[in-house]
Parts: structure tokens; sequence; C-alpha cells
């Protein structure tokens, strides 16, 4: 490979974007010129000649001559910190803080800056230090200047050391639950699994089993259009959430419709569909219940209701307004803005205000969509509590969002263009992938004080005991893929992850909330220390967990991580019984996703299986010629044995269903996240029937047991 031209190299650097990277193998690659440059276009930064880096490179360092402040200050409570200020050489400095609560902190400590003065177009310009005092307050602060006459402003994010773990645990461990909610729906449903039928799941595994959590897939909004987008994992928005989950019925306003029977029969005709059809069918359901939910939307409200709306609204603020646009537009002209009118294509465009102004009731209406959703997940995280759950309902966020959604055209200013996110190859998915959403612009999120970040980790936060982050290392490093690339060829660009991971904690503190980070695949040894030392738990799943250091064998439990949510398996695998069969490797064969003979990737699944049936044996939990069920069983109650503090029982093992939810790698190809949840022999279960298996309690009573005192 040609060698990478210096200047090309050190802009990529000062960005934040690697120029090499260690593989899965273990092998050491250098990233394509191509690459690089179509990485650095995506940050805004011309590269393609000298010229173009060496001006760049050049109006780097004057931008940052120029900033009286750093953008955005970032410093851990109980640690003193510092910033610089820039001002023309000379002159005098003075600097004060206005604090969250409106306090105004003077006196701040100048401290010594050896830094030569700069040359800016015949200006001398200095950088004096300031010293950051070890007792602030955690919170989002602001910064102020006066430099020499000329007056500045910047954020001051002061974050916990570490996130606490909740006080609810009271030092122990407990287990939950971990559910694809729209794989589950109920009697009273419509058509698909909604937040009714999650706080049922709550209440049974709580108040039956001893459960303390229970995880749920991301919610996060879809496009209210057909075909509406399956994914959780690719929303239209990840600060909204996606009405499909509405009980209607659960709606106060639903008493006071004229035609409640109407209704009724929609919700028939939606269940009747949905036990024909042997997949997810979303946009049947949503079609009838959209209409359901714009009868009870005209119900006029009681003064009450209007003031908690009202509040609601003012709470969620511009953020609400431009999601609710996006709806209304979409209905009108696709779920994609790139093929909009070119003047719709910019929230703040004339034109978009013109059309909320005309469309002012379809936007209301998905306002008022949200609102109900709000109300409902609050029922939800409030039942699952008061039903005797340490932390309620753990929400799941998502790496990124449709590029063609909502967050993408309202934060688009913001997010990267040009590129996807996704993931170099690694063991299980050997060819990469490329999971098609846009990146946050590290540089765009500093000069923002991290608000978009802020607000949707709030967001998520509210109505939550727990939150998983899918792809946590996603708050270090990204993997970049340049439009039309294959996965392959990308490269990873690095985020300010004391700044994301200090939010994260903040946000986590304020709520009471325990953080879990999704930590599988390709991770640098060091961010799993880190995440612990900040407070966040990571991920162990069972058939990953191997002693490296030793043959390959199944990790002793003694040696697995305690701050951890440990399973036997995840949604990117079949479950359980369908993994012991070897789906994961049949289905990547049919598909065309191995890099190897299937033979040899069955040979090598079956010695690994048998590896960790002969652990099960050693530890007495299995004894000889089982039965699935039975390994199953002994495979949970081996996460007993570790210290791991979470641990989660997945429903569609608890039920002994076999098909995958999701193939990584694949759009179309398999029916990801349409896949209902079933029994062994394939015939749909609905959450009346988890409720009355044998199965599933002897399962749930596992993991009760491995929880109780008595173990530890």
């Amino acid at each position: 490979m040609t060698e990478l031209a210096a200047s090309l190299a050190e802009l990529a650097s000062r960005y934040g974007v690697a120029v090499t990277y260690d593989d899965w193998t273990g092998g050491h690659r250098v990233v394509s010129e191509s690459t690089l440059v179509s990485v650095l276009a995506a940050l805004g930064v011309p590269a393609d000649t000298e010229d173009d880096r060496q001006h760049a490179l050049g109006a780097l360092d004057e931008r940052h001559w120029r900033r009286v402040l750093p953008p955005t200050v970032v410093t851990r409570a109980g640690r003193a910190g510092s910033f610089w200020v820039h001002v023309t050489h000379g002159q005098p400095v003075g600097a004060w803080l206005r604090l969250e609560d409106g306090t105004v902190r003077t006196g701040l400590r100048q401290l010594v800056n050896d830094t030569p003065p700069h040359d800016l177009d015949g200006r001398l310009v200095g950088e004096a230090s300031f010293e950051l005092p070890a007792d602030l307050p955690t919170g989002y602060h602001r910064l102020h200047v006066d430099a020499g006459g000329v007056e500045g402003d910047a954020a001051l994010i002061v974050v916990p050391e570490a996130a606490t773990f909740p006080a609810s645990l009271g030092g122990g461990r407990t287990w939950g639950l971990a559910t694809q909610l729209y794989s589950v729906r109920s009697e009273q449903s419509w058509g698909i699994g909604d937040l009714t039928d999650l706080t049922d799941l709550a209440v049974w595994s709580a108040s039956q089993h001893g459960a303390g959590f229970i995880l749920v897939n991301p919610l996060h909004a879809a496009a209210p259009v057909a075909p509406m987008e399956p994914s959780p994992y690719l929303p239209t928005s990840r600060r909204f959430v996606n009405p499909i989950y509405l009980r209607v019925e659960a709606i106060p306003e639903f008493a006071f419709v004229a035609d409640r029977g109407d209704l009724r029969k929609a919700r028939s005709v939606a269940q009747g569909r949905a036990k024909k059809s042997r997949l997810i069918d979303r946009d049947s359901t949503w079609k009838i219940k959209r209409a359901a939910l714009r009868a009870v939307y005209r119900v006029k409200r009681s003064a009450g209701r209007e003031l908690a709306y009202v509040a609601y609204r003012a709470r969620e603020g511009r953020s609400l307004d431009d999601f609710a646009v996006w709806c209304a537009l979409a209905e009108k002209h696709g779920g994609d803005w790139h093929r909009w009118p070119e003047e719709l294509r910019h929230p703040g465009s004339p034109a978009v205000t013109a059309f909320a102004a005309k469309r002012a009731e379809a936007v209301d209406f998905h306002r008022w969509l949200q609102w109900q959703l709000d109300d409902q997940l609050t029922v939800a995280q409030a039942t699952a509590v008061r039903s005797g759950m340490a932390l309620g309902v753990m929400h799941d966020l998502a790496v990124g969002v449709d590029p063609n959604g909502a967050d993408a055209w309202a934060l688009q200013d913001t997010l990267a263009l040009g590129v996807s996110v996704g993931a170099p190859p690694d063991e299980y998915n050997q060819l990469g992938q490329d999971w098609s959403q846009p990146p946050w612009r590290p540089d765009r999120l500093t000069e923002q004080g991290y608000e978009p970040f802020r607000a949707l980790v709030n967001a998520l936060l509210r109505h939550a005991g727990g939150i998983r982050i899918d792809h946590v290392i996603g708050l270090f490093r990204l993997w970049w893929i340049p439009q039309g690339a294959d996965p392959t060829e990308g490269t990873y660009v690095r985020y300010d992850h004391e700044a994301l991971i200090g939010i994260v904690a903040l946000e986590a503190q304020r709520a009471g909330a325990v953080v879990v980070g999704e930590d599988l695949g390709t991770v640098e040894p060091w961010v799993r220390d880190y995440l612990s030392e900040r407070g966040l738990l990571g991920t162990s799943i069972l058939w990953f967990e191997l002693d490296r250091d030793s043959g390959g064998g199944p990790l002793p439990p003694r040696r697995w991580r305690e701050f951890c949510l440990s399973s036997v398996t995840t949604h990117d695998l079949p479950p359980t019984a369908g993994y012991l069969a070897g789906e994961h490797v049949r289905i990547r064969q049919e598909l065309g996703l191995l890099t190897r003979p299937a033979a040899e990737e069955l040979a090598d699944d079956q010695a690994e299986q048998a590896a960790w049936l002969a652990e099960l044996r050693a530890i007495g939990l299995l004894g000889e010629d089982p039965s699935v069920q039975e390994i199953v069983s002994a495979l949970y109650a081996y996460l007993g044995r570790t210290p791991s503090r979470l641990l989660a029982l997945a429903l569609p093992d608890a039920v002994g269903d076999v098909r995958a939810q999701n193939q990584p790698g694949t759009t179309d190809e398999y029916p990801n996240w349409r896949v209902k949840l079933a029994g062994p022999d394939g015939r749909e279960l609905l959450v009346e029937d988890v409720f009355t298996s044998a199965r599933a309690a002897g399962l749930a009573e596992v993991m009760r047991a491995q929880v109780t005192p008595a173990r530890e």
C-alpha cells in the first residue's frame, strides 16, 4: 500500500480520524487515502490535494486562536480543572461562573501558562489559564470571561466521578426479563406488543418470580408512513417514541369517544390480521391504530388535561415541534426528506414554517401522540416498581438513526453526511456491517455544548430505572464508512469519551438509574476498565465468555466481571435452543455470510458447545444425556456462579423459541425484527400464554434462585 502523505495523516489525526487500526485477527491495517479523504469531507474538511490539506491545517490553527474560550469545558466533580482564555497579548482577563441554579462564582484563580503568544493577522494573541474549583456541583453551567474588553462564554459541564449504583439494589444483585416488545402481543393489544403488555410482563416477572428489571428493545420512533421500518435499531428518531406501542384504550379520552364500539371493531380487525399473518405486519397495525388514535385525539380534553398537555409541550420545546412537523411532512411527501421539495429539506426554512402553520392540526396530532406515550411510559415504570422491581424498566438506546428520518432532518447540522456507521469485520460478521446511520460530528457536538446528546439521554431516562447503550464503544470511537464503500473500507473516528460518558453518568445519577454498556465485539482493552471506573456496567454473553489464555474454553465463572449485565444470548443470535441446534451457522450459510466452509464453522461451533456442556457437568449443573430444556436451564444457572450484578433471561429462551429476531449483516434477506414470539413448535405465543407457561415459570424460578442472598 502506498504510504500516506504526512499532511493527510496529520490532518486526520487532528480530527480524530484513525489512519491505522488493529483488526479482529490482530493484524495491523493502514487506512486507504480515499477513505480518509471521504471521512474528512464528511467533517467539512476538503483534503483531496496537498494544497487542500495545508489550507485545512492552517485553518485549524487560526480557528483555535480566534476562539476566546473552548466551546465546551468538561470537568469532574471533586477535582480541580482548568480552562484557557485567548486574549490580545498583555490585556487583562476576568473570569466567572454562572451555575445551573443561577448562583454566580467569582474569584477564579489564574494559573501559570507559558504558551508563547500567537501572531494572528498581525495581532499577538496570548493564552491565559484559570482553575476550576474542585467543589463545583455537578450540572450544566456557563463560563464567562472578559478578555481585554471582548466578552465570551462557553458551556461548563461538571460530571460525577462515577455513576453511583442505585440504592434500590441494596448492594446485591437482581435478574430481569429481556424482551422484544413488538414480538409479544396480548389478547387485548392491536396486533403488536404495546406498553400495556410491557407493564403486564413487568408485573408478572416481578410479583411472581422476583425480577428486578425488564429490559426492552429500543422503543424509538419509526416514520409514520408505510413501509414502516421494522428495525428498532434504525429509528427515524431516538429522541421520541414509536406511537405503534400505544394502548388506545389506556388514553383517558378514550372513555369519551362517541363511537367506542367502532374502535373495538377496529381492534378486532387488527387482531384478526395479526393472527393470520406469519410475520409481524406493522403497516397494517399502524393504519388501523392510527385511525383510532385520531378519533381519540378529537375528543375535547378537560381543563386539567389541557394544562398537562401545555406543560408537556413547554418542556419538550423545539425538539418536539421539529419532530411533529417532520411527521406531518412525511405523511404528505414520504418518509425520505432528501426527496422532498428542496425548500422543505431544512427545519429552519420559511417554507417549513409556512407548512406547519397551514397543517397545524396534523402537526399537533403528532405532538399529542408523544404526550400519550409519555403518560403510558410513566405508568409502565411506576407500575413495575410498585410490583417489586428494584429498577423497573430498562430502556435501550440505539447507536444511530435512519439517514432519511426525523432526527437526521432536524439535526442535519450536527450529523456527518456522506458516511454511515457500521462495524469492521469480526468473528461473527466476517464481512463487516453497514448500519446505514449518520454519526454525530464530534466537532459539532462540542460546539453545541453536547445539548443534543444531553437531551437524548435525559429523555430516555425519564421513565426508566436503567438504560442499556447499544454499542457503547461508539461513545469512544465509531466505524465510519464512506458512502458507496464496503464496510471493510471504513475507519475509526474518535469522540470525547470523557464528555459523553460523563454526561451519561450525570443523567443516570440524577435519574437514580443504572447504565449498562453493550461492550461486545472489538474493544480496546482499556475501555472496559474505564467504563467500570466511571460506574457503567458492561455486558457479558455466555457464548462469548471464553478463556483466551488457555485454549479458548469457557471462562471460569469466578473470572467474569462483577459490574456487568450477563445473559446466555442476545438478540443478534438465535434463542439458546436454536443456537444449540446450529441455527446461527445455518442461517449465515444460506445467506452467503460465511467466509470459510460451513463444515468448518459447524465443527468449531460443536466443539465450543461440547466444552460448555463439559463445564456444566464439571460443576454439577448438568447430568448425562440432557434434554435441550435442561441444557438451557443449566446455562442460566451457570450465570448464578458468576459475580455479575445483573442477570438477564431472554423471553424467547423462557418459552423455548428457536428463531432469531435478527441476523446481522442482512436487511430483507432474513425477516429481521418481524418474528413473532413462539414456542418450540413454532406456534405464536401471547402474553397470556407466557403467564401460564410452566416452562417460563420454571426458568424464571431458576433466575430467582441465582440472585437470592443464600447464593451469595
